[in-house]
């Protein structure tokens, strides 16, 4: 039965692993000096290698006769792991035992020593799945496990698992395989099966599988039905369209050629390209634009390798920054709803419609990439100032027009304003209009603008301000009276009361400072607050015309008025009944 590519070269050693160099190393070092950890946790995203390392571990520290940490593969112990035939290796799936029940069981078998080699290795995979009680069920045994046992767990997603279960865990990051490495590694593979694979197909393999073994081996297996494989084969398997294509396509949404875009589209979506395949390489271009051009000496490893500098430099002198986020951002919500679609080629469509049309856009994003466009032409000096017309009341004879200017060559002329209609002067035998009757019968502006013609003797001398008004005087009666009438309307109801009763409340206005005194207590406590402050301080700024500061103090015993007895006699007689 034929066996899958990435199943047929799964590594059966350390030395066998490619890119953990920093890992495998380190395990070695570890089976060879004998001092394992108890608990191991391998992190990293999908076909980095880290059910591989997994098993490779658990083969070494059970191995009879390991090699420089490698397990020998002969030893019966390395033969039973690998078949499946020594049940002290275990294998867990945490995705479909996640269980405390699956948990617990673990936990009595485990207790028990082996039956065939020398260590009890559990291996769980996408540990994250587990549930926070079977987390919590697998702490004290992978806190203090018995000599005989290791756990190996392996996750795709760190942030899911407890900070209790790392602390316990020696921890292993697995990263992405470099392309270059991975297109040797993959052009070694298909040497060893005998496809006729060219350099540029194996790179662009590598590209696709985004630094994950696995993947790029099964994209491999995928296009081994080509005799031969070479860049266009593998865009016809994977059902995309190819750089030159993807290319042309930003060329017209550059050019804003709405109708150019959607017929490249339409061709590519009839030849069975997938919608989604094909924003997903637009994005892809788009974005090495991007690092090119915000990174214009180190972009060059930054890019993904799809397509030629030459051609990325060439968008990135025709495309801003703020051109090419806001362009990601549509794409980006475009891809979401497209896979989300049951008619993904409409949301394409809409896609492309707007990017070929940035009015149709009206947010943030879109509003920066219009106005960096703007000023980039501004910088060029694309823009010309187009040259001012006279306007003469009657049409200019043919030889006095101006010519048009050659193209190329800028030509700015001043604008000439038309000559103001001859004013007829007033007689001396017209009367001259009552001036109040003119202001009831007139607009206000109508008035303003006309001119009124002033006596010969009084043409030499400047008309006289009218007096302004005299500010009361600081500290006197008339003052506080006067602040008093503006600043209680503004005043809580009850609060009204106050200003008017010397006894209780009064103030005085000295050197800009406004002082208040207010009887303590009750009375105190009400007016001592900021926004009852501010409005005697503007008020007082209004009368007087400058900043004024409030200060409030409690009004002593000695400054009251004291009422006299024929004040008092003059208050109504009071009956107490009783």
């Amino acid at each position: 039965m034929y066996q899958a590519l990435y199943r047929k070269w799964r590594p059966q050693t350390f030395d066998d692993v490619i890119g953990q160099k920093h890992i495998t190393e380190t395990l070695k070092n570890q089976v060879r000096t004998g001092r394992l950890s108890h608990a191991y946790l391998f992190i990293g995203t999908r076909g980095t290698g880290k059910t591989t390392c997994a098993r490779i571990l658990a083969r070494a520290v059970n191995c009879e006769h390991p090699v420089d940490g490698n397990p020998c593969g002969t030893c019966a112990a390395c033969r039973g792991i690998a078949d499946g035939s020594i049940l002290d290796v275990v294998e867990l799936d945490a995705a479909s035992n996640n269980g405390v029940d699956n948990v617990r069981a673990l936990r009595e078998e485990a207790v028990f020593s082996p039956a065939a080699v020398k260590k009890r290795v559990y291996i769980i995979d996408e540990v994250h799945m587990l549930s926070l009680s079977a987390f919590n069920a697998l702490l004290k045994i992978i806190e203090e496990p018995p000599e005989h046992l290791i756990f190996i767990l392996a996750t795709t997603e760190l942030q899911k698992v407890p900070a209790t279960i790392l602390s316990r865990c020696q921890r292993h990051n697995f990263r992405r395989i470099e392309t270059a490495e991975l297109s040797d590694y993959v052009a070694h593979i298909a040497g060893e099966e005998h496809f006729e694979l060219t350099r540029e197909a194996a790179e662009l393999i590598a590209r696709l599988a985004e630094g994950g073994v696995r993947d790029a081996l099964s994209l491999l297996d995928q296009c081994s039905a080509h005799e031969k494989i070479d860049v266009d084969a593998v865009y016809a398997t994977m059902g995309l369209a190819g750089k030159r294509r993807i290319e042309e396509l930003l060329g017209h949404i550059v050019e804003h050629d709405t109708a150019s875009a959607l017929k490249a589209f339409s061709a590519m979506w009839m030849e069975g390209k997938d919608p989604v395949a094909i924003l997903g390489e637009l994005f892809t271009l788009m974005r090495d634009v991007l690092m090119l051009r915000v990174a214009p000496k180190g972009g060059a490893e930054l890019i993904s390798g799809g397509h030629e500098l030459a051609a990325l430099r060439r968008f990135g002198q025709r495309l801003t920054n703020e051109e090419l986020c806001a362009g990601m951002e549509t794409l980006q919500s475009a891809l979401i709803a497209a896979r989300a679609s049951r008619n993904p080629r409409s949301s394409a469509e809409l896609c492309l419609v707007t990017l070929c049309s940035s009015l149709l856009k009206l947010d943030m994003p879109d509003f920066n990439a219009r106005l960096s466009r703007i000023e980039e032409q501004l910088a060029r000096g694309e823009f010309a100032a187009a040259p001012a017309r006279r306007a003469p009341i009657d049409e200019p004879e043919e030889d006095e027009r101006f010519d048009e200017p050659p193209r190329g060559e800028e030509r700015f002329y001043e604008m000439e304003e038309p000559p103001a209609p001859p004013r007829e002067r007033q007689t001396e035998e017209e009367e001259e209009p009552d001036l109040e009757q003119f202001h009831e019968e007139q607009p206000e502006d109508a008035f303003l603008t006309q001119k009124r013609p002033e006596p010969e003797e009084k043409k030499s001398a400047p008309p006289a301000a009218p007096p302004a008004p005299e500010a009361p005087a600081e500290g006197g009666e008339q003052f506080w009276k006067e602040l008093c009438g503006r600043v209680v309307p503004r005043l809580p109801i009850d609060m009204r009361i106050y200003p008017g009763d010397g006894s209780k409340f009064r103030g005085r206005l000295k050197g800009g400072v406004l002082t208040l005194e207010a009887e303590s207590g009750f009375v105190y406590n009400r007016f001592n607050r900021s926004e009852i402050l501010k409005k005697f301080s503007d008020c007082a700024a209004e009368l007087t015309g400058r900043p004024v500061n409030t200060v409030l103090r409690e009004l002593s015993e000695t400054a009251r008025e004291t009422r006299s007895l024929d004040e008092l006699k003059a208050f109504p007689e009071t009956r107490v009944i009783g």
